[in-house]
């Protein structure tokens, strides 16, 4: 039995392993890092210098050109930003919710069509419908071409997300149910009270990968918004800024700048970083359950 407050002597062979894993992992971290200090420094450089010399660690001919393009027009860019954020917010919490109340659900020993639901649940992950069906159905039947609701719903719940939760809500013992019944609780206090809070670390997991389906998307909105709306989500909004610089540089006669003053790699750089900027703070607040969640989701079951 060790003493309090003794020094335990490391052997040379733990000290010199304890080493090399340092230098392995700050190695990877900095292979890792080193492709955001390629994207926050092209989005300062100058068009022409990078279209001649190439991206470098360093800004090359510091400029804002890229961002002046992208606020261009600061009411739209941050009624962008409102739209994705509500979008995000809301779509987290409510898809959390459904999904994580889905795959308790359907681990739950007492409930017969478990087996059934979940087949078809997967069997979605397997066979889809395809965009014209998924198109006809929610433009000319639900009506909802033009309305934000058709790219929010879409995204608030995936066959994988809820095998994902099932999957985990598999390791929290059925005794903590059987003990809530002796107790009078119905199904939706047991799942409340007992249940969510033990969740954690797949809710975090899960919450991840909603919150950055909401923040990245584009391609819904481009096909069930379009013009139809004064404020478009973020990314869709810079995909068409994108869009317009390269129009403009592909069709630069009568204009009064410039072929190399137009940025066309700058401006994809900034985008970038107005774009995956806020969404990275979040990460660090779900790093601590995020692999574990994803790890118990993958291998149970």
């Amino acid at each position: 039995m060790v003493k309090k407050g003794t020094k335990i002597k490391l052997g040379r062979s733990t000290v010199a392993l304890k080493l090399i894993s340092y230098i392995v992992v700050l190695l990877f971290t900095m292979i890792c890092i080193f492709p955001f200090i390629l994207i926050i420094s092209a989005s300062f450089s100058t068009e022409s210098i990078i279209s001649k010399e190439g991206f470098g660690l360093l800004p090359k001919g510091l400029t804002l050109v890229a961002y002046g393009w992208v606020f261009r027009y600061p009411k739209m860019i941050l009624g962008s930003y409102a739209v994705t954020i509500i979008m995000t917010g809301c779509g987290t919490v409510l898809g959390l919710f459904m999904i994580a109340m889905t795959g308790y659900a359907l681990q739950r020993k007492d409930f017969p069509y478990r087996n059934i639901l979940s087949f078809f649940i997967y069997f979605t992950t397997l066979f889809s419908a395809g965009m014209a069906p998924t198109f006809i159905w929610v433009a000319r039947y639900l009506n909802l071409k033009g309305s934000y609701l058709a790219v929010f719903l879409q995204l608030l719940m995936s066959p994988w997300l809820i095998i994902l939760m099932k999957n985990f809500a598999k390791s929290v013992p059925y005794e903590i149910t059987e003990s809530g019944k002796i107790d009078g609780a119905g199904d939706f206090k047991i799942f409340i009270s007992l249940i969510f809070p033990m969740l954690k670390p797949a809710l975090a997991t899960v919450g991840l990968f909603l919150a950055l389906g909401y923040w990245n998307e584009w391609y819904q909105s481009s096909l069930y918004l379009g013009s139809s709306v004064t404020y478009k989500p973020l990314q869709y909004y810079l995909y068409n800024i994108i869009n317009t610089a390269n129009a403009l540089k592909g069709s630069v006669a009568g204009a009064n700048v410039t072929y190399t003053e137009l940025p066309s790699n700058t401006l994809k750089m900034a985008t970038a970083v107005v774009a995956t900027g806020p969404i990275v703070f979040l990460y660090p607040f779900v790093q601590k359950y995020f692999i574990s969640g994803i790890t118990v989701g993958a291998v149970k079951g």
